[in-house]
């Protein structure tokens, strides 16, 4: 293998290009078919069985490795103290921006992760469940920032994953329905004390105001999902096209109206909401806590994995 290359913040990172990486799979097995990977693939998201192998499975191999290290380490704790009970779930966050395929990223792993013999009960959780109710958003006037940090209940999500880390069973979160754009009342998905849980959310690495607790203080290990602003401002329009020919038409949809547009009026319209919302989220909030990520993933313009940075300590 070519010598690492050191990157920014000092000796923190060391980058690999995508066949560096590529070559760390080792032996790990592709169990994902094609027909797997269709249903996992995101709008607009032209991911194939060679970034599997190339890129993801090498990535279920650290984290196997890394998954091991944490039982290994409390189950030492729990000795030392006389527990018996099993360790505590392995929580990993997925951060980055909207558009750039950090859920295809999420449900990926949720199903490579699985079909491990070492942690089976893999569940994912998005932030999107801790969203304000599209109500509460209205009456506080930050409708128009919904995905910025303000608009999510922060409290509500540290407390959901510190009790899933706690080891309690049965740990209930609110449903969002992406159709209709808000909280589904009443609906609630349940967590019961899975091997890994994956949280999955724009803002997830964001550092806590002070005196409190973030949701990052409860990850045992978090990647960030990096691309150039322009190539995700193009993604984000394309795949808004995609969805105004298809989910946007639904009756029931919240942005029903889209689907009327023309062509031209849709993309002025998703241009105006990348530049006013989506990408001063980015570059406020979402790509300051890139650096602290233990793994970053940056893709090039065709959405593919170039390069990998990950921290070493």
């Amino acid at each position: 293998m070519a010598t690492l290359a050191v990157v920014a913040d000092g000796d923190a990172y060391v980058e690999l290009s995508r066949e560096q990486w590529r070559d760390l799979r080792k032996n790990t097995p592709l169990t994902l078919t094609e027909a797997e990977l269709e249903e996992l693939r995101g709008v607009h998201d032209p991911i194939d069985l060679s970034e599997v192998t190339d890129i993801y499975l090498p990535l279920t191999r650290l984290l196997n490795l890394h998954f091991t290290g944490s039982r290994q380490r409390g189950a030492a704790v729990g000795a030392f103290l006389g527990e018996q009970d099993a360790p505590p779930p392995y929580v990993l966050g997925i951060a980055g921006s909207v558009a750039v395929g950090k859920s295809t990223t999420a449900r990926l792993l949720h199903a490579l992760l699985a079909r491990w013999p070492e942690h089976p009960r893999v569940d994912l959780i998005t932030t999107d469940s801790f969203l304000y109710p599209n109500k509460v958003l209205e009456e506080r006037g930050i409708m128009h920032r919904k995905g910025f940090p303000e608009s999510y209940d922060r409290r509500a999500l540290v407390s959901f994953v510190a009790d899933v880390k706690a080891g309690r069973h049965a740990v209930e979160a609110p449903v969002y329905s992406h159709l209709e754009y808000d909280i589904v009342p009443g609906a609630a998905h349940t967590v019961d004390r899975p091997d890994i849980l994956i949280v999955e959310g724009l803002n997830v690495l964001q550092p806590a105001p002070p005196d409190a607790l973030a949701v990052y203080d409860y990850f045992d290990f978090s990647i960030y999902v990096d691309a150039r602003i322009e190539d995700i401002r193009t993604w984000y329009v394309e795949r808004f096209h995609k969805l105004r020919r298809t989910a946007f038409s639904d009756p029931k949809s919240y942005f029903r109206h889209i689907a009327a547009l023309s062509y031209e009026e849709a993309t002025t319209f998703a241009e105006n909401v990348w530049r006013d919302i989506n990408e001063r989220n980015l570059v406020e909030n979402i790509a300051p806590t890139r650096r602290r990520a233990g793994l970053i993933l940056h893709k090039g313009p065709d959405h593919s994995v170039t390069r990998v940075r990950l921290r070493r300590t």
